[in-house]
């Protein structure tokens, strides 16, 4: 395979579309090539880069079937549950607590405060 054409940012022509294009047309890339890149320079970086697909190559996304979506939900349910709890914190655990803020933070006083607002609080006498 030689090279890929490199067209600049906004410039590539009409039939190509990155995989969030397609995606947005309800198309995926059908297991197809690459077929170009489109560049967006930065400076004093190297450029932003993404990948072209042909659109007339690609395919229809494919449904989601009800295993997929039973799958989908268990993998939602088991990254909103505490492991030292187990109850379903309501929302997504962070990584960085590795488990819900009322397990994280047991008395509400322990709570890390940032240092920007350490600096504004009033002084306690």
């Amino acid at each position: 395979m030689g090279a890929l054409p490199v067209y600049r940012w906004r410039l590539a022509p009409d039939g190509y579309a990155t995989r969030r294009q397609l995606r947005a047309r309800g198309l995926r890339p059908g297991g197809q090539d690459v077929v170009a890149t489109v560049e967006r320079p930065r400076r004093r970086r190297e450029p932003l880069v993404a990948y072209l697909y042909r659109i007339d190559r690609a395919k229809p996304v494919r449904p989601m079937t009800p295993a997929r979506w039973a799958a989908l939900a268990k993998a939602n349910a088991a990254r909103r549950t505490c492991p030292e709890c187990r109850r379903d914190a309501g929302y997504v655990i962070p990584p960085s607590l590795g488990m819900c803020s009322a397990c994280a933070f047991p008395d509400n006083a322990v709570r890390p405060v940032s240092p920007l607002v350490m600096a504004y609080a009033p002084e306690e006498s």
